[in-house]
């Protein structure tokens, strides 16, 4: 059974909170005892899905929270926002698209870098993306 930790919430409203949520993000999960892969991969999931948040959704919020299955630790990420949505996943997810002319790798390679990943989208209403780091064994 998972359980919650610690949780915090942190607000999406302008440029200079990306960088406060991908360091919230990077040292808990050096505190936690992440190693040095797992840490740089949260850290730019956090900092790619946070950008998404500010860029595509008009900003939001992350909710960061620290897991424990007994086990292991955990750090679940979400990333809600109330914009346009995504209106075509599939090719979202596939990598290589985006509205912003960038490089369109974040959602699709934010998938690779976690566990687990969970995105939920409604045209017109807003796109709330999940992930979740776990430490090994």
């Amino acid at each position: 059974m998972v359980e919650i930790v610690q949780s915090w919430e942190l607000p999406i409203a302008r440029e200079e909170d990306i960088v406060f949520v991908r360091r919230k993000a990077r040292a808990l999960a050096q505190e936690r005892g992440f190693d040095a892969f797992a840490t740089a991969a949260l850290t730019t999931a956090a900092s790619e899905l946070a950008r998404n948040v500010w860029v595509h959704g008009g900003g939001g919020k992350a909710i960061i929270e620290e897991l424990t299955d007994g086990y292991r630790t955990g750090i679940r990420l979400t990333f809600a926002d109330e914009g346009p949505g995504i209106a075509d996943v599939d090719r979202v997810m596939q990598g290589g698209f985006s509205t912003a002319r960038s490089l369109g790798l974040g959602v699709s390679g934010t998938r690779r870098l976690v566990e687990e990943f969970d995105l939920q989208t409604q045209p017109g209403k807003g796109t709330k993306v999940i992930i979740c780091k776990w430490t090994r064994f």
